[in-house]
């Protein structure tokens, strides 16, 4: 039995909250671009969770806009799939398991962008999600009057200008706008973005300022491990529990954070938050942005290539592994909280030791393999002002640090080129590097000895931002652990180095 609407009334298990038949004839009052598990995990499940609280009363409309897989499974499901929530919270067990109802339907936008644009009619439907990875927030030198625009801000920005001309540019068709990408100022930086294009594209004066003083472009951030589908052993368990087969059923820890920047305005539209503890609106989240980027997105960012080619497939199994999770521990506790501006050293501590909490549990099978996605673009922007504060304030190597970055350069390898997909090798094994920087990467290997390849990449200035290899130490320590870690392996590279801590050049 596969789950549908008509399916909910033959699901009897009782390990299963199923909603209610009226949810499904709840207004359509959200717009979500994107469909990937983080957004189904976090703002879904609140939205959901409030829906069956009688809260919020809305559905979700979600754009499907990249061209890898297709709708096919929400359209079957009517676009409802379980969340599986595993893991401890406060110390108690949690095995929860939530058909999800929040989404009303799913359009591909390269195949239904007009009825995308139909959706700005809708005078119900005031807010606008998105994750889009850290890529997708960037400036697009395109006409938006194409169907569709290729970026996602050119897509935003078309919807707007329809929405704009739908209502005649009146205060109450303004849309409160919450990006979810991991960057600093992510609403900020896509309205700038957006007001940019508006004027590259020669739109009228008064869309620009209808943008400008009627749409709210909020600060978030998101934080819950979402590992998606589980493993197929794993998945069949559950789904013989549940007595219903699930294409779309994801895994998720008990822990969850949407923290979102906004006044009482917001607040009141964002009626959701009132469902979950979890949902914290405020008008300044940089603590949270800070604590979550740093300590467990960076953590993440700097272990995952180690921890893959150091034959750990999982986060759950690198904790279990002595050398991997000291080194993940020892590089949050001693290189990273160190140097965070603006954070009570006790604080940042209390939430490091959360996060290592959140790294063990046995339920979730969160691969590093998906951590390592667009992993350049996460080096920059989680990492990289790590660095650059460590050596503002000590103008000392970060042993661990330059450990972690040798690993990404050994990981972002290319040995072969398939079409425009690039593959990287581990003890005879391929991997898929997603990456932006793939095809860079593939060229600088195939030409440069690992001195000139380290020296070249850290001279990047247009990617990173700042030339660092003017870091005193900072590439001749790096270039020693990557030519280590070629001739010996990564894990004997770490085993040697972990116990002294101690950087050669």
């Amino acid at each position: 039995m596969i789950l549908s609407r008509y399916n909910l009334k033959n699901i009897t298990a009782a390990s299963v909250i199923k909603p209610d038949e009226t949810i499904f004839d709840l207004p359509e009052k959200v717009l979500q671009f994107g469909t990937g598990v983080l957004l189904r995990g976090l703002p879904g499940y609140y939205i959901d969770k409030a829906n069956r609280q009688g809260i919020f009363n809305g559905r979700v409309v979600v754009v499907k806009s990249t061209a890898q897989g297709d709708a096919t499974s929400f359209e079957k499901q009517d676009g409802l799939y379980t969340t599986c929530i595993r893991g401890y919270k406060n110390g108690t067990l949690v095995e929860e398991n939530v058909v999800n109802s929040s989404i009303s339907r799913v359009l591909n936008a390269a195949q239904q962008w007009q009825e995308v644009l139909a959706c700005a009619h809708n005078a119900n439907m005031q807010i606008i999600i998105s994750n889009t990875t850290e890529v997708g927030i960037q400036m697009c030198h395109e006409d938006i009057r194409h169907h569709p625009p290729q970026s996602f801000p050119g897509k935003l920005l078309s919807f707007l200008h329809e929405r704009f001309k739908a209502f005649a540019g009146s205060r109450q068709s303004g849309m409160t706008i919450i990006p979810t990408e991991l960057i600093p100022e992510n609403g900020k930086k896509l309205e700038a973005i957006i007001l940019e294009m508006a004027h590259l594209n020669g739109l009228e004066e008064a869309f620009i300022e209808w943008v400008e003083k009627y749409n709210c472009f909020c600060n978030s951030l998101v934080d819950r491990i979402v590992p998606g589908k589980p493993e197929a052993s794993i998945l069949a368990a559950i789904e013989n529990e549940l007595g219903y087969s699930d294409s779309l059923l994801l895994m998720s820890e008990p822990y969850g954070l949407w923290a979102i920047e906004g006044d009482e305005g917001v607040k009141q539209l964002l009626s959701f938050a009132q469902a979950d503890e979890g949902v914290v609106i405020e008008p300044d989240i940089n603590l949270y942005r800070e604590l979550k980027l740093r300590l467990l997105n960076g953590t993440h960012t700097l272990s995952c290539g180690l921890a893959y080619l150091a034959g750990c497939k999982t986060v759950q199994q690198a904790m279990e592994d002595e050398t991997i999770s000291t080194f993940i521990a020892d590089i949050m506790q001693n290189e990273i909280v160190p140097v965070l501006n603006n954070v009570d050293s006790s604080v940042a501590q209390k939430f490091a030791a959360t996060v290592l909490d959140r790294f063990r549990n046995n339920h979730i099978r969160h691969e590093w393999l998906n951590i390592t996605l667009q992993y350049s673009s996460k080096m920059r922007l989680r990492c990289l002002p790590v660095l650059l504060e460590h050596y503002q304030r000590h103008q000392t190597v970060p042993a661990l640090f330059v450990t972690g970055f040798a690993a990404y350069l050994y990981f972002m390898k290319p040995v072969e080129k398939k079409g425009d997909e690039f593959f990287g090798e581990y003890n005879g094994e391929q991997y898929k590097i997603k990456d932006e920087q793939a095809e860079v990467f593939y060229k600088r290997w195939a030409g440069l000895t690992v001195a000139s390849l380290v020296h070249h990449t850290l001279q990047d200035e247009a990617f990173w931002g700042t030339p660092l290899h003017h870091l005193p130490g900072f590439e001749q320590a790096v270039t020693y652990n990557l030519n280590e870690m070629i001739n010996e392996g990564v894990r004997e590279s770490l085993e040697k180095w972990l116990p002294g801590k101690e950087v050669a050049a």
